[in-house]
C-alpha cells in the first residue's frame, strides 16, 4: 500500500523531492523488515524509477544500492550502463559484478569509469591487468595507490612503460611493496635518464659526463635495490639488466666491491650459463685459473680482470667485507687494496679500469664521512637529551 502511494506521489513531485524519496525507497528495501509483498511492490518501484529523466533521481538509487549484495542485480546492471556519473558508485562499490563485467567496462568505459574501477577494494589480477592496458594515467595512478589491488608483475612493467616518465607514478609505484625488483630498477633507470636530459639540455653539464653521472647514479640505486631484494628476486632482476644492456663489468664490478657477493655470482652465472653453486666455487676457493676460466666464459672484458681478481681475493680474506656500510655502499680499504694493486700491475692498457676505480673510491670515501658524520650527529642528539634529563 505504501509503495502503491509513492508510485502515484512520484510521478508528478519535484524531481529533488522524487530523489530523496527514491533513496529512501531504496534504504528501506535493503534495511526495512518489509514482508514479500512490499519487496515486491518496492523492486517494481526501483525499477520504474530507472526511467526517471531526472540523474538526480537514478543517482540517489546508485548511491543508495551501489554497496550492498542485497540490491536487485538488474537495477545494479541498469545503472552501470547509465550515464558515467551514474555508473561509476555502482562500479566503484557493487560487489555484484564478475572479473568480465568489469574488464568489458575497462575496455569499453571512459575515463570515469575506469577510475572508478580501479578503486575498488580487492581487485583482482585480470581486472588490474585490463588498466594496465588499456586506461588512463589517473585510472592506472588510483589502481597503483589501490593497496588492496592484486597487480602482476607484468602490469607494473606495463605502467612503467606507458607511464614511467609520470613523476606521481614513479613515486606511487616505488611506494609499493609488492613491486618486482627488476621494475623497480626499470623505474630508476628512466628517472636517471631523465634527469640527465634536463641537466645536459639546460647546458649545466655536457651531454656525456651528464649521461656518465646519471648512468654511475642508476648503478649505484641498482646495487641497493639489489640488496634490499630478496634472494629469489635477484635472478629475474639480473636477466632484466643483461636484456636491457645494464649488466655491465662496472655494475658487477661495483656489486663485488661493495660486498654484494650474491649479485656478483648471480651475474657471473647468467652471463657464464653456469649453476650458481658452481661459480660459487670458482669464486670462493683458492685459486685464480678457475676465476680466470669463469670471467672469460662469462664475457666480460679481459682488461677489467685485474681488478675483479683482487677484489676477489680481499672477498676471501673476510676482513674487508666488515667494514662500515651493508652491502648497498662501496667498501673504502677493499677498493684502495685493489686500486693499490692493479696500479702496480703489468695487464696491458688499465688507464680506463684505474679511473673507474678512482672513481669508486672517491664515492667510498664520501660516503664513509657522511656516516661518520651521521653517527657523530646522532652521538651529539643523545649528548644533549641525557643532559636535559639530569
Amino acid at each position: 500500500m505504501i509503495v502503491r502511494r509513492f508510485i502515484q506521489w512520484v510521478r508528478t513531485a519535484p524531481a529533488g523531492e522524487r530523489a530523496e524519496a527514491t533513496g529512501e525507497l531504496a534504504r528501506a528495501y535493503l534495511y526495512s523488515d518489509l514482508s514479500p509483498d512490499d519487496l515486491g511492490a518496492a523492486e517494481g518501484a526501483m525499477l520504474m524509477l530507472l526511467d526517471d529523466p531526472s540523474p538526480l533521481v537514478r543517482r540517489a538509487l546508485a548511491d543508495a544500492l551501489a554497496a550492498s549484495p542485497d540490491a536487485p542485480p538488474a537495477i545494479i546492471f541498469a545503472l552501470a550502463a547509465d550515464q558515467e556519473s551514474i555508473a561509476a558508485p555502482v562500479l566503484a562499490l557493487s560487489p555484484l559484478f564478475v572479473d568480465a563485467d568489469l574488464v568489458d567496462t575497462v575496455a569499453t568505459g571512459g575515463p570515469v569509469l575506469q577510475a572508478a574501477i580501479a578503486s575498488r577494494g580487492a581487485l583482482p589480477r585480470s581486472v588490474g591487468a585490463a588498466i594496465a592496458e588499456v586506461g588512463t594515467a589517473e585510472s592506472c595512478l588510483l589502481l597503483v595507490e589501490n593497496h588492496g589491488a592484486e597487480i602482476a608483475p607484468f602490469s607494473f612493467d606495463r605502467i612503467v612503460e606507458r607511464f614511467g616518465d609520470l613523476a606521481v607514478m614513479r613515486e606511487a609505484l616505488l611506494g609499493r611493496d609488492d613491486l618486482p625488483a627488476a621494475t623497480r630498477q626499470t623505474l630508476v633507470a628512466k628517472l636517471s635518464q631523465t634527469l640527465a636530459g634536463f641537466v645536459a639540455g639546460r647546458e649545466w653539464l655536457d651531454a656525456d659526463r651528464a649521461h656518465r653521472i646519471a648512468r654511475e647514479a642508476c648503478e649505484k640505486a641498482t646495487v641497493t635495490i639489489a640488496a634490499d631484494t630478496d634472494h629469489a628476486e635477484v635472478r629475474p632482476l639480473i636477466r632484466h639488466l643483461r636484456v636491457s644492456g645494464q649488466l655491465t663489468a662496472g655494475l658487477i664490478l661495483r656489486a663485488l666491491l661493495s660486498g654484494n657477493v650474491v649479485l656478483f655470482e648471480e651475474a657471473l652465472a647468467e652471463l657464464a650459463d653456469m649453476p650458481l653453486v658452481r661459480v660459487s666455487g670458482f669464486a670462493h676457493g683458492g685459486g685464480s685459473t678457475g676465476l680466470r676460466a669463469l670471467f672469460d666464459k662469462a664475457g666480460l672484458p679481459a682488461s677489467t680482470f685485474p681488478a675483479f681478481k683482487e677484489a676477489v681475493e680481499a672477498m676471501r680474506e673476510g676482513g674487508f667485507m666488515s667494514e662500515p656500510g651493508d652491502a648497498a655502499r662501496l667498501k673504502r680499504r677493499m677498493i684502495e687494496r685493489v686500486l693499490t694493486r692493479c696500479e702496480g700491475a703489468e695487464f696491458g692498457e688499465l688507464a680506463p679500469l684505474l679511473t673507474l676505480l678512482r672513481r669508486f673510491a672517491t664515492e667510498a670515501a664520501r660516503d664513509e664521512a657522511r656516516l661518520y658524520c651521521d653517527e657523530l650527529a646522532a652521538g651529539a642528539d643523545d649528548f644533549e637529551l641525557c643532559q636535559a634529563a639530569a
